[in-house]
């Protein structure tokens, strides 16, 4: 069933408009008619079943009838990743989306190739991968910052794994099943890696879990998607199959 993320608010009866660019995907691409069902979620509702209630050249009307499911959150959870080339940042934003993360934080690093990135793409291709991943919220994306200042302002309660590619910190399960926590934070670099100053300071702070991804240098996109895939194993709610 096709599952849609919408921005107005879902419940009985409500009536829903989707953007222009939705409903020429439903009515040009997937073919919907009048009477059809699909699944909508806003991030705030849960997830509701709903039913193709008009359908004109440019736009059509949903309309939302039960909810099949009540609205959950994912583990705390955020990807904090040097900036990058655009084709990877896109994998990056859309791999978070599936791989549970709640927030993605692109940051700036001495040896980052890019000082911006465009969020709303990002968060687009988070959503669209949250629709079919099954997720009924999807990650929220910040606007990049420096990571000098990311971690001046680094949240005591949350831990920070640094996936450090110098090769001298412990395996990530072993370092993570070590460490415990319920709120976290992953740290991928730029493709120069970090600098000695940054890795130096990031490995200085308290709530810093230093970790190796193995024995080879990999790309930031590859880097991201092991470091949650082995977060959710040893922490995450791949441990419930939630």
């Amino acid at each position: 069933m096709i599952r849609l993320f919408v921005r107005d608010d879902l419940e009985a009866g409500m009536a829903v408009t989707p953007t222009r660019e939705q409903s020429h995907y439903l009515g040009h691409v997937m073919r919907v008619n009048v009477g059809d069902r699909l699944r909508l979620f806003n991030g705030r509702d849960g997830e509701w079943e709903a039913r193709v209630e008009t359908v004109g050249k440019r736009d059509m009307t949903l309309l939302a009838e039960m909810r099949t499911r009540t609205q959950t959150v994912g583990p705390d959870l955020d990807l904090l990743v040097a900036l990058v080339k655009r084709t990877r940042m896109d994998v990056i934003a859309e791999k978070a989306a599936e791989l549970g993360a709640r927030r993605l934080r692109p940051v700036i690093t001495e040896r980052s190739i890019a000082d911006r990135t465009n969020v709303e793409r990002l968060t687009a291709i988070a959503i669209e991968a949250a629709e079919q991943c099954l997720r009924v919220e999807f990650p929220r994306v910040l606007e990049p910052e420096r990571l000098e200042r990311v971690l001046a302002n680094w949240d005591s309660g949350r831990r920070l794994m640094f996936c450090d590619e110098a090769g001298d910190a412990p395996p990530a399960a072993e370092a993570l099943a070590a460490a415990g926590g319920t709120s976290w934070a992953l740290l991928i670099g730029p493709e120069g890696g970090f600098t000695p100053a940054e890795r130096a300071r990031i490995r200085e702070m308290p709530n810093a879990v230093p970790v190796s991804l193995g024995p080879r240098i990999l790309r930031a996109d590859t880097a991201a998607i092991s470091a949650l895939t082995l977060w959710q194993a040893t922490l995450g709610d791949w441990r419930s199959g939630e």
